[in-house]
């Protein structure tokens, strides 16, 4: 099978899985484990070599078939959360977007907030939650990019835009971007929330005094502590989807912080022996002196494989 054909086979298989009413019940998942062992209650757990893998369908529930969007309701910890926010809080720098000509990365008033990004597989808990997003999306961990960091202030936002590509540079490695798994790290006390402006659902969901007027532009989801969105960019015949479209609502009290790994279509990482760069803007990077500021992302180190090498002559 060419790799069209598996992706558009992973694409109607994961809504399927990931949909809390399947006629399947949450009963009949219990005790499924690899090697047809069974265990208590319905939790599906998988095995890798370093640890199980749990990933619990009842937690997920589907919002939206167009786009295809799914919650799953604590699927971080309260501790990997606070965890992910350590890792980042004082190496942020001011959020950038995507050229639709050039593909470079550009300062826009469109996303406000403040970010960073981890190295793949950056310790144990990184590591892990790396896993489970593959478990539980059925896309492998490879395919992913490394975990963006974001912090979002008063008032700070991003306005709606698409995930996948206009421009052909960002396609070079890995093809457009099939899946978003949005994380999130802390409560907001108001706004915020992420909206879907085109949802065939944004008419059918009631919503009172306590979102926000961005947030009733739309279908939107609510930034829950620990809560993972997952929603898919592309269609399952692997073209792009104009529902998708999604924004983040600014924040209105308090403030947000969230995680988000962004899901390729096909392999994303490079072998260590190639002296490439991973991201067109590596060279922009590079001479701002992140190959210095921010070498584990940029060089990589002995675990990792950096994403600019080629631009940081490490290689």
């Amino acid at each position: 099978m060419d790799l069209r054909g598996v992706v558009v086979l992973f694409l109607y298989l994961v809504p399927l899985f990931l949909l809390s009413d399947l006629s399947i019940s949450a009963a009949q998942f219990s005790g499924l484990r690899k090697g047809g062992k069974h265990t208590d209650g319905s939790v599906l757990k998988l095995k890798t070599d370093a640890s199980p893998i749990t990933v619990d369908p009842t937690r997920v529930t589907q919002i939206s078939w167009r786009p295809r969007a799914f919650i799953y309701r604590k699927f971080l910890t309260s501790e990997e959360c606070d965890h992910l926010i350590t890792l980042a809080k004082d190496k942020l720098e001011k959020s950038m977007v995507a050229d639709n000509e050039s593909g470079k990365s550009i300062e826009s008033e469109v996303r406000t907030s403040s970010g960073m990004f981890l190295r793949k597989h950056q310790d144990e808990v990184v590591a892990g939650i790396e896993e489970r997003i593959a478990a539980w999306t059925f896309l492998p961990v490879e395919n992913g990019e490394a975990m963006q960091i974001l912090h979002y202030e008063h008032g700070q936002k991003y306005e709606p835009h698409f995930d996948y590509f206009h421009d052909k540079e960002n396609q070079k490695l890995g093809g457009h971007r099939v899946a978003t798994v949005l994380m999130y790290l802390s409560d907001v006390g108001e706004g915020g929330e992420t909206v879907f402006p085109n949802s065939e659902q944004k008419d059918t969901q009631p919503k009172g005094d306590d979102w926000s007027d961005c947030a009733k532009n739309g279908y939107a989801v609510k930034p829950n502590k620990g809560d993972a969105l997952l929603f898919f960019s592309l269609h399952p015949d692997a073209t792009t989807d104009p529902l998708s479209l999604h924004g983040s609502c600014p924040v209105i009290q308090g403030e947000k912080w969230s995680a988000t790994k962004w899901i390729h279509v096909s392999n994303f990482d490079r072998p260590a022996d190639e002296c490439v760069d991973k991201n067109p803007n590596c060279a922009q990077w590079a001479t701002a002196g992140e190959c210095v500021k921010n070498p584990t992302y940029m060089v990589g180190s002995d675990e990792t494989v950096g994403y600019c090498r080629k631009s940081c002559k490490a290689c």
